[in-house]
């Protein structure tokens, strides 16, 4: 697991806050930080196994994102 910067751990805080799957425009919105290293810290995070995503819908694609439930 690689050591998180400010900007992974607050999107890990809101994913896991959440209730539900949330889009990536709605974390984009949340953190106010560029799409692109908003998705590129989001890849990192699934990578690691901290969260789940799943591309949905066609073209350029929209990420749907949420908690990994530890059991």
């Amino acid at each position: 697991m690689r050591i998180r910067d400010k900007l992974s751990s607050s999107i890990l805080g809101i994913i896991e806050k959440s209730k539900e799957p949330l889009e990536t425009t709605e974390i984009i919105e949340l953190v106010h930080d560029t799409r692109v290293r908003i998705l590129y810290r989001l890849h990192m995070l699934r990578g690691d196994s901290l969260v789940n995503g799943k591309q949905v819908g066609s073209g350029k694609g929209v990420w749907i994102w949420w908690k990994i439930e530890k059991s």
